[in-house]
């Protein structure tokens, strides 16, 4: 499962030192050497600048980024591993956990003494397809977990990157630069490297043809998680125009509660319901590590997506972009050690260079202007 934001969102307005970088007219000149030790000297500044409180809060989060969205990623794999069979079940058990947004947004009305924002009929139906989208992608990635190692998927969808770029030069007009081409390609191609060591890495009681769709539903809820982060970004530019802390937290909740309904039709007309006490029987370790599993599922994916969505705020999207990079390795490692996924040559090829079209990205995505943002 994919969180609904991602690096390179519109929040950037009122974040806090959200542009930790020289001025935009130096940017294309100035050398990587340079861009780092610019990084550092506006890092040591913040650092002087910033209470204690925030950094914990931001320490906080990023844990909650590092840990929380490995962790969903494995707990997804594990779910099928240990003899889970339904897609919508685990699907179901990445949105179920919106009441835990629920508890950390009302407190915020409360502090930052501010009103819920109006819920317009054009806005509500934002949020509804927006729901119905995430629904959609959930399931699509949990088809992919059911056929891949767990440290394949996560680095398929690492793609999500290229389809969020796109989408939002093609939908939000964000500008693309030379780097984030770059990065396309490079991304495109560690793709192709898993593609073309398949036999190494397909589990022994997946079929081929099972090992295919398993890929192909990860390039494809990709690509949908890609359109869902455009689409969430126009929400924010033509529909609320105000970025705060709790405006995110409303689209996250309200988007999860879609998602959330949405995927419960699902398990009703596929009497999934009924079919969790049977797969409980079945499950590997017993009806308690069955619902262990659905039940951490819950938290750790939406812990990460409130890490990621703190993270965003607090800091900047480059930021953010930096820790997306890092938990793909974590999760592939993770992944090796806890569950034994199979790591060919051909694979940490492949990881490496997701890690340096991540890089790529994030260089580029600094440089290049966001879309404008009403106010």
């Amino acid at each position: 499962m994919q969180p609904l934001l991602e690096p390179g969102s519109v929040m950037e307005e009122g974040l806090v030192d959200s542009e930790p970088f020289p001025p935009q007219g130096s940017q294309h000149s100035a050398s990587f050497g340079h861009w780092i030790s610019t990084l550092r000297k506006r890092a040591c500044e913040a650092y002087r600048r910033k209470p204690i409180s925030y950094w914990f809060l931001l320490v906080l989060s990023s844990s909650a980024m590092l840990v929380a969205f490995p962790a969903s990623s494995l707990l997804s794999r594990l779910y099928f591993q240990n003899g889970g069979t339904s897609k919508w079940i685990i699907s179901w058990a990445a949105v179920a956990g919106w009441p835990i947004t629920a508890l950390i947004l009302v407190p915020t009305y409360l502090v930052c003494k501010t009103l819920p924002t109006p819920l317009t009929l054009k806005l509500t139906f934002a949020y509804i397809v927006l729901g119905f989208l995430s629904a959609a992608d959930n399931l699509m990635y949990a088809y992919a977990y059911a056929y891949l190692p767990a440290s394949t998927a996560a680095l398929l969808a690492s793609s999500s990157l290229i389809f969020s770029a796109l989408f939002g030069y093609l939908l939000v007009k964000n500008k693309i630069n030379a780097s984030i081409i770059n990065a396309i390609v490079i991304i495109t191609a560690a793709m192709t490297i898993i593609a073309l060591d398949s036999d190494s890495d397909r589990y022994g009681n997946i079929s081929n043809r099972q090992y295919i769709m398993g890929f192909i539903w990860d390039i494809l809820g990709s690509a949908l998680h890609g359109l869902i982060f455009a689409l969430s970004e126009l929400v924010f530019v033509k529909m609320l125009g105000r970025i705060s802390f709790h405006v995110v937290l409303e689209q996250q909740l309200m988007v999860s509660v879609f998602a959330f309904l949405f995927t419960t039709i699902g398990m009703i007309l596929n009497n999934d319901f009924q079919g969790m006490a049977s797969e409980a029987k079945v499950f590997e370790g017993g009806k308690t590590s069955y619902y262990l599993v659905l039940i951490w599922s819950t938290i750790t994916f939406q812990l990460g997506v409130l890490g990621a969505t703190a993270v965003l705020f607090l800091s900047s999207t480059v930021l953010a972009g930096i820790l997306n990079a890092v938990r793909v390795p974590l999760t592939s490692i993770a992944a090796v050690i806890l569950m034994h996924d199979p790591m060919s040559g051909f694979k940490i090829l492949s990881l490496t260079v997701t890690f340096w079209g991540f890089g790529s990205y994030i260089y580029g995505s600094s440089s290049a202007s966001k879309g404008p943002i009403s106010t």
